[in-house]
């Protein structure tokens, strides 16, 4: 299981076993713990996307190596590609693990961009005190004078 995925059934478990908010809290659901998920995410994408760029880096270097062997081995024809179908397979595999690098770094922007929008869209939220408080201190300034007093709610 790669990581991402274990990362994924966490926040997906995490989000099952969640017995919600508490009624004085009022942050949804998703809300409150998709941040977290998409960060996350967004972590674990960009894991993935160190390990491609890592094995198009050793798939580069073992081109390297065999085109050190014997240069002939590397030439080029007119289009581009390798004329030894083994130098050919090397590059190949390199510009994949590129692409896959390219995908997992743009899936892992998107997502930290998702959580960053998540986390201020929470703080943006407007807060109420919860209803059940008992004792309240209430100061309150008038023109010269200021009032001070206490609310007992029962």
């Amino acid at each position: 299981m790669t990581r991402l995925r274990a990362a994924v059934l966490a926040g997906v478990l995490l989000g099952l076993t969640g017995a919600g908010p508490l009624a004085a809290q009022h942050t949804p659901f998703e809300l409150e713990y998709g941040k977290w998920v998409a960060l996350a995410a967004a972590l674990g994408m960009g894991w993935q996307a160190a390990e491609a760029h890592a094995d198009a880096d050793r798939a580069f270097d073992r081109l390297q190596a065999y085109c050190a062997g014997d240069p002939t081995r590397c030439r080029t024809a007119p289009d581009g590609r390798y004329l030894d179908p083994r130098a050919e397979r090397f590059y190949q595999t390199t510009l994949a693990h590129d692409r896959a690098a390219r995908r997992w770094l743009l899936g892992g922007e998107a997502a930290f961009l998702g959580a960053a929008a998540l986390f201020v869209w929470e703080l943006t939220r407007p807060k109420q005190p919860p209803g059940n408080i008992p004792f309240e201190p209430q100061i309150r300034v008038l023109s010269r004078q200021a009032a001070i007093g206490v609310r007992v709610a029962f």
